[in-house]
This record gives structure tokens, C-alpha cells and sequence, in this order.
């Protein structure tokens, strides 16, 4: 049955992916329309979220946050699918890397470097980072349930000499890599929420106390590598700036918890400088209020 769901989805997949950039976002609007207006996807979560992080808005300026937002969000997954074929010369045109000397800067000393982005603007095209370094490029995914649709992620994700592991391979790739003083840069979208059960570390995120997700902290600690965050932002429908952010580069020098703090602070005002441009559509804060549950079951 997986077989069958993806042969009958890749041919129409591939299509979009040729699709002239014009038709391309064409196409996009008719999907927002679609997702937003007839199948109204996850527009509950979606509001409740903005109620939650943006009270400082009005009702009718958070239901323009919540059209743009919808209208990006077809834009994003479509242009992840846009990867499938996207030339070189294209995705260098419209992901731009703003400051790449950081970058560098950052690497000359031959320790790794953590990558830490959050769900914001084009977090997939961020693929394209490995054409401007000679680092051995790592990205760590959930891996699909289904694994035609998992190997096709692989695929689009590791087009520019890139590498995906899972997020169970992650801390034994890492390790492996730094016994072998392999420099690699290593790329973490880390702005998810964890299981409630693996909780230990709390902060505000956007006001509201949730669990953080510290595991590229917890690396950066144990293997010594240099912590930078990426802030993209969308400068026009289909191009993109990424602009690197130094976290740290003395990651044992610093309180536990404070890198994760650091990357918190980051995300939020990436989040409130242009809030549409955020996925919304995540449960992020579903475990608020639910803190002393852990320190229930802990104790």
C-alpha cells in the first residue's frame, strides 16, 4: 500500500516541480484557497496559537496574520517539492546567504558547528548551505512512516552533497564524527515540542512557559562545537535571506540551559518582527500549564 500511494503521488509531485516559477505560484494561490477556505486545515490550532503568543494584536490584525501565514505556508511545501528539480543556479538566486564570512570565521578553528533554525520562513532551503562550504553537511529529520515518501525526503533534502540522519542517529553520528575530528556542520530545527515524558527543561517561549527541545545544546556541550542561528528572512514571494547569528563558540563555558535560552530569544523576535512567515499549524504549546505533571511523575 505504501508502494501504491507513492506512485500514484510522485508522477503529480514532479509535475509541480517543473512547473516555471510563475505558474509554480499560480498554482500555490489555488491551493491556498483550497487548504484555507474548503478545507479550513488546522484553523482552530492555528488561531488558538495566535491567541496565545500575539495577545498585543487585535482580533482582525491576528486574522491577517493568519491569511498571510496560510497563503506562505502552501508556498513553503510547495517549494520543497520545487527542490526536487530546482537548478543550482535558481535555488543560489533565491536563498541568499547574507553573511557567509561568519561562517567561515566560525570554522577556521576546525571544530564543527551546530546550525540551529527554527520553523520560520524557508527552513527546507537551507539544503542549498552546503554548496558554500566544504563541511560535511548533516541535517537531522524525523524519518516518514512511509519509506518511499522518507527516501524521496532523503533525496530532496541531500541534492547539494548534503546528509540527513534521524533524530535516533543523531547522538552516535555526532560522536562518531568528533572521535574522528571530522569537522561537520550539523543542522537542527529545534523550536519543536518534545513528549511531554522526556521533559526536563522549561522556558517562556513567545510569554508562555513550554518544554524546549535542548539535544543541539546537550551536543554542542559534549563535543565542543561552535552554535550558530540562522534567521531567514522572506524578502519577496520565492526569495529568501539567511543571516548567521553567533550563539557561541565556548559552549562548555556557558550554565546549562543557557545555548537553548539563547536560541529561544532568537526564534521570538525572528517570530515578532513578521509573525506570517512562522508554521502556526504546530501543537508547539499544547503541554502549557502541564509542568508539574512531570515533577509529579518525576518525584
Amino acid at each position: 500500500m505504501q508502494l501504491l500511494i507513492f506512485l500514484i503521488a510522485y508522477p503529480f509531485l514532479w509535475v509541480i516541480s517543473i512547473l516555471p516559477f510563475r505558474l509554480f505560484y499560480w498554482f500555490s494561490d489555488f491551493v491556498f484557497f483550497i487548504v484555507f477556505h474548503i478545507l479550513r486545515y488546522r484553523r482552530k490550532v492555528v488561531q488558538e496559537n495566535l491567541r496565545l503568543t500575539l495577545p498585543h494584536l487585535s482580533n482582525q490584525e491576528r486574522a491577517v496574520v493568519e491569511k498571510k501565514f496560510y497563503s506562505h505556508m502552501c508556498d513553503i511545501f510547495l517549494e520543497m517539492i520545487k527542490t526536487i528539480t530546482i537548478s543550482e543556479k535558481d535555488i543560489r538566486k533565491r536563498f541568499v546567504f547574507t553573511n557567509m564570512d561568519l561562517f567561515h570565521e566560525m570554522a577556521k578553528d576546525n571544530k564543527s558547528i551546530i546550525l540551529m533554525l527554527a520553523h520560520y520562513a524557508s527552513w527546507e532551503w537551507m539544503v542549498s548551505i552546503s554548496l558554500y562550504t566544504n563541511l560535511r553537511a548533516i541535517g537531522v529529520y524525523t524519518k516518514v512512516e512511509n519509506k518511499y515518501f522518507d527516501n524521496l525526503v532523503r533525496k530532496i533534502r541531500s541534492r547539494y552533497k548534503g546528509e540527513l540522519v534521524t533524530t535516533r542517529e543523531t547522538i552516535k553520528t555526532v560522536a562518531e564524527n568528533a572521535s574522528k575530528k571530522i569537522q561537520c556542520l550539523y543542522g537542527f530545527v529545534s523550536d519543536q515540542s518534545p513528549m511531554l515524558q522526556k521533559s526536563f527543561y522549561w522556558d517562556k517561549f513567545m510569554g508562555i512557559e513550554v518544554p524546549i527541545h535542548t539535544g543541539a545544546e546537550m551536543l554542542a556541550k559534549r563535543c565542543d562545537l561552535n552554535v550558530l542561528f540562522v534567521k531567514i528572512e522572506k524578502v519577496k514571494r520565492g526569495h529568501y535571506e539567511a543571516t548567521f547569528v553567533k550563539l557561541v563558540d565556548h559552549p562548555k563555558d556557558h550554565p546549562d540551559y543557557e545555548i537553548s535560552s539563547l536560541f529561544l530569544r532568537e526564534a521570538e523576535k525572528q517570530i515578532l518582527e513578521a509573525p506570517e512567515f512562522y508554521l502556526w499549524t504546530h501543537k508547539r504549546w499544547k503541554h502549557r500549564n502541564k509542568k508539574h505533571e512531570v515533577r509529579k511523575n518525576i518525584d
